[in-house]
This record gives structure tokens, C-alpha cells and sequence, in this order.
């Protein structure tokens, strides 16, 4: 169950990251006010999201790691989180930017990480 519960931490975790670096861009065009908010706002908005990331990353992270009992290596982990950031951030930019899309070469890529992790997962 340690391993199911650091992937799901991991999820949870880039949903928030994935807020954090691209969220304002979305916001910026939706709320006139956020448009003018200057820089440092934009940037501790950011850091506000990012503190929910790591209320999961870290953790998620300390159960995954099979040196504190967890299934996973400490390559493992960081190639599952990779495809979930890429898994995240594909599902983010599909939805709340209409304008970006999915193409072939996306796909392509996005195949060669699920290959990543095959293989991190090949003895």
C-alpha cells in the first residue's frame, strides 16, 4: 500500500506544481486584476501552490523510498513522478488552455517516458 500511497501523494502533488508554474498564465487572462499584479505577486501566488506541492511531494517521497520501508527506488520515484508531471501538465494544458494541442510528436515523447519507466523498473 506504501507504494499506491506515494503515487497518489505524487499526483496530488503535481496537480499543485502544475498550478504553480503555469496556473497564473491562465489567470492572468481571466481576472483583470491578476493581469497587473506585479511580478513578486505573481511569483509568492506561485510559491503559496507550491507549499500544497511539497505538503505531498516530500512525503510522498519519504514513503516511496525503499530505504524507509516504501517499494521504490530513489530512480524509480523520480521517473514516476516525471510521467505524472508530464501526465499532469498535458491534462492542465488541454483543459485550461484551448489553444494548445496534443499532437503526435507529444505522444511520441510522452511514450518514451512510459518506456523510461519500464525500463527504471527492468531487474
Amino acid at each position: 500500500m506504501q507504494g499506491f500511497y506515494a503515487i497518489l501523494m505524487l499526483v496530488i502533488s503535481n496537480i499543485f506544481m502544475t498550478c504553480a508554474w503555469y496556473g497564473h498564465l491562465k489567470l492572468k487572462q481571466q481576472f483583470s486584476w491578476f493581469e497587473h499584479l506585479p511580478l513578486i505577486g505573481v511569483i509568492l501566488f506561485s510559491w503559496f501552490l507550491a507549499l500544497f506541492e511539497y505538503c505531498f511531494q516530500v512525503p510522498a517521497n519519504r514513503i516511496g523510498f525503499r530505504d524507509n520501508g516504501g517499494p521504490f527506488s530513489l530512480i524509480q520515484l523520480k521517473v514516476i513522478q516525471e510521467v505524472i508531471t508530464l501526465i499532469a501538465f498535458v491534462g492542465f494544458s488541454t483543459v485550461a488552455f484551448k489553444g494548445e494541442t496534443f499532437k503526435w510528436n507529444h505522444a511520441l515523447a510522452a511514450l518514451c517516458l512510459v518506456a523510461a519507466v519500464y525500463l527504471v523498473f527492468k531487474k
